[in-house]
């Protein structure tokens, strides 16, 4: 029987031949990412060990994108807790780059790598044919120390791609509708694994949000074969891969889904739960009080770009808050070299330096009782942005910019 693309990386990572669903490896890691959402609390953990050592700092990487710039003198405390951590072990450290996730798959991500990370959406990795997964702070500790860990190898639902996206239409709808079909348990603990023809039509940024997103139906991962457009992705940021592993043609499943991305259209998550989803049209009229265009999942250059497209020559409606957040630094300055920002900032958006944001509901932008936030963000739990009688709805780029011009959730018209 052959290996799935997840099985495959568990085995390397193992140093064993094979790997199979449902056993248990003691694995490797090739990177450990953390961020200023639990890295203190780490911190503080390691230093009441009784031989604290770090098994290798040149695989750890932190990054501040939660709270920047920071919002409270606890909050100041703790970042500067972990800048003065990485600075004495040589830990690789960002501050005011962008997102975490971002920054890792310009920076980091190899194709077959065994990533883990003290945040959820580690199973972004899998864009670029890496097995990325969140873990907690303790777990964390442990991989730090030993460079270690262990691992059951996941079960894999498979869904294959074919067609090609309608304009107007992006990859969060695609994975949006996923998980409104299987629902936010459908694959706790499984890997989804993303391919068929249609794959090769979709980019990078759109491969992203896919695995970005799998970890609200509960996956343990996202992952997609090693293709072309992933190594052209790589040359251009001058990493190779580690290994590029495909499924084989025998590979054994939990479950295959047959998606055709041309009956895909625009959807949006209504408020409390991702899965709660409907088309655009069904909520369309819906008044709003703030739009965010940002987040890991959808604060891209292509996403800042779809929505300059929308909003050109017009303005935010009269009392809607508009906030605009690059997911990176590199792609807030080139969002400012093709005018983006300006478009953005002419039509009344507020245009904030990379971070988390809104998205994590921390610091900037938070809703208050009663409002309504439309977002591009990775959740709309209750209280999620703020207020805990607040609502959030989960759209693409498209949609949210064309609320925010609208006053109201809004399809946009191309």
């Amino acid at each position: 029987m052959g290996m799935t693309i997840a099985e495959k990386i568990i085995a390397r990572a193992a140093g064993v031949d094979a790997a199979k669903a449902g056993e248990i490896h003691v694995v490797t890691l090739d990177y450990m990412l953390s961020n200023d959402g639990t890295t203190h609390l780490t911190i503080d953990k390691y230093n009441n060990l009784k031989n604290p050592h770090i098994a290798d700092p040149s695989k750890l990487v932190w990054v501040v994108d939660h709270n920047v710039p920071c919002d409270s003198v606890k909050t100041a405390q703790s970042q500067k807790k972990m800048r003065d951590f990485a600075r004495e072990h040589g830990i690789d450290f960002y501050e005011g780059e962008g997102i975490c996730h971002q920054v890792m798959v310009e920076k980091y991500v190899r194709p077959g790598q065994l990533i883990f990370g003290a945040d959820s959406h580690t199973c972004t990795y899998g864009c670029l044919g890496a097995f990325g997964t969140g873990v907690g702070c303790t777990d964390y500790l442990y991989a730090m120390v030993t460079g270690k860990s262990w691992v059951m190898v996941p079960e894999t639902l498979r869904f294959n791609l074919t067609g090609a996206l309608r304009k107007g239409v992006t990859a969060r709808d695609v994975i949006l509708t996923i998980i409104g079909k299987i629902g936010a348990n459908g694959a706790n603990y499984k890997a989804m694994e993303f391919a068929g023809p249609g794959l090769a039509g979709l980019s990078v940024s759109d491969r992203f949000v896919l695995c970005n997103l799998a970890v609200e139906a509960g996956a343990k991962t996202g992952l997609m074969p090693v293709d072309e457009v992933t190594l052209e992705y790589l040359e251009a940021h001058g990493r190779e891969p580690v290994a590029c592993y495909e499924s084989d043609p025998d590979a054994e499943f939990a479950e295959v889904y047959d998606i055709d991305l041309s009956e895909i259209q625009p959807v949006v998550a209504k408020p409390h739960f991702v899965d709660n989803l409907a088309p655009v049209s069904e909520v369309a009229g819906t008044k709003i009080h703030e739009a965010f265009l940002g987040s890991c999942s959808n604060g891209r250059l292509e996403d800042l770009r779809l929505g300059a497209e929308v909003i050109k020559g017009k303005k935010v409606a009269e009392g809607v808050r508009f906030l605009v957040v690059p997911a990176s630094r590199d792609i807030y300055n080139q969002a400012a070299r093709e005018g983006i920002l300006d478009t953005f900032m002419e039509a009344g958006a507020i245009v904030m330096n990379p971070n988390c944001s809104v998205c994590w509901g921390s610091c900037q932008g938070v809703i208050g009782e009663g409002e309504v936030l439309i977002s591009t963000g990775t959740r709309n739990f209750k209280g999620r942005a703020g207020d805990r009688n607040s609502f959030v709805y989960l759209a693409n780029a498209a949609t949210v910019t064309a609320s925010a011009v609208a006053g109201e959730i809004a399809e946009a018209c191309f």
